[in-house]
């Protein structure tokens, strides 16, 4: 049987999503039991790139059928196309499971990262475009108050550019305000299905960089495994506190981003390459969640200054997230993603 299989059949809580909205590439994840899809402006750039003989020909459509669009205003028309495509898949879970699954995450313009108020608008526009939607946007301190703002509206969010216990608590504490919200004023949130998001392979590669730009030396390994500590003690403080977020898992490097999280009551959502290397491989599967490194390893990780800002329950003020280094890398790359994104559709368009 393939792994992601076994996991899942052994450990039903342990969702798998697929970290793209490649049609392809997500019925072989829904094939091995994936039940959810995320999506941000490099993956969308990247299935753009792939399929861009037969998407050239929607591009030109859409910009025959609204002459006076900007090629911004194009951009979002086909991404949104994508993402209303490949929600088709997973409409028959979210349906059967009343919303707690088969949902896709749609991100917000990565411009908005600052600004709540364009967050919310877009995020609610984005929302009200398929009924399994799952809204995205940086968890920036504008980010947390649109995740309130979001949830009380009724919108399931995925705080996306989150690397840092500190960033998942304000996320998780954000949603159950505006869950608390809904239900004073009596409104349903039984169907919501909020989650947030951890970037642990770019936890790791921004921390791989600081050390050879310091020039330190550690032990290499201890490397291979700072976001999986960071995400596993925000798991564990939601398992404590009973948040209604959920952890997801994301920014796959190598398979402690997988192995490490059997068991868990938390969302993975991986890319198809490493599905395939996942389902191909020979980690035994048994339940890790609760497995953490040595301490003499741990130790060494809280010498490194921002393995600390994003370990520590309080190692940063949510006024700090934005300019914390991995949320600075990871915002440069979303949207240098988006612009080339643009680029392909102002040279079709002109």
């Amino acid at each position: 049987m393939m792994k992601l299989k076994e996991m899942i059949e052994k450990y039903p809580q342990t969702q798998v999503w697929n970290d793209s909205c490649a049609t392809d590439e997500l019925t072989y994840a829904l094939e091995y039991g994936a039940t959810g899809a995320t999506t941000n402006p490099v993956i969308v750039l990247q299935v753009l790139k792939d399929n861009l003989s037969k998407l050239e020909a929607r591009i030109r459509v859409h910009c025959d059928e609204n002459p006076h669009d900007s090629e911004d205003e194009i951009a979002w028309r086909i991404i949104e196309e994508l993402g209303v495509n490949a929600s088709q898949y997973l409409l028959p879970e979210f349906e059967k499971s009343k919303g707690k699954r088969g949902r896709i995450s749609f991100q917000v313009n990565a411009k908005y990262y600052n600004n709540t108020e364009h967050i919310v608008a877009h995020g609610l526009k984005m929302a009200s475009l398929i009924p399994n939607s799952q809204i995205k946007a940086p968890a920036s301190a504008e980010g947390i108050k649109a995740f309130e703002e979001l949830t009380y509206r009724g919108v399931s969010i995925n705080a996306t550019v989150s690397y840092s216990v500190a960033q998942a608590i304000a996320v998780a504490e954000a949603v159950e305000r505006g869950l608390e919200r809904r239900r004073i004023e009596g409104l349903d949130v039984s169907t919501m299905s909020p989650v947030c998001t951890i970037m642990s392979g770019r936890v790791d590669d921004y921390l791989k960089s600081y050390v050879d730009k310091q020039g330190l030396i550690v032990n290499p390994e201890i490397l291979e495994h700072a976001g999986v500590e960071i995400a596993k003690r925000a798991y564990e403080i939601y398992q404590e506190r009973g948040y209604t977020t959920k952890i997801l898992i994301a920014a796959f490097r190598n398979h402690y981003h997988w192995s490490a999280f059997i068991g868990a009551d938390m969302i993975l959502t991986i890319p198809y390459k490493w599905q395939v290397r996942y389902n191909n491989s020979n980690v035994a599967i048994e339940e890790n969640i609760h497995k953490h490194i040595p301490q003499p390893m741990l130790d060494e990780l809280l010498t490194l200054p921002d393995f600390k800002k994003a370990y520590e329950v309080d190692g940063m003020t949510v006024d700090e997230f934005a300019h914390f280094g991995p949320f600075k890398a990871t915002m440069h790359q979303f949207l240098s993603g988006y612009d080339e994104l643009v680029r392909i559709i102002r040279d079709i368009q002109i």
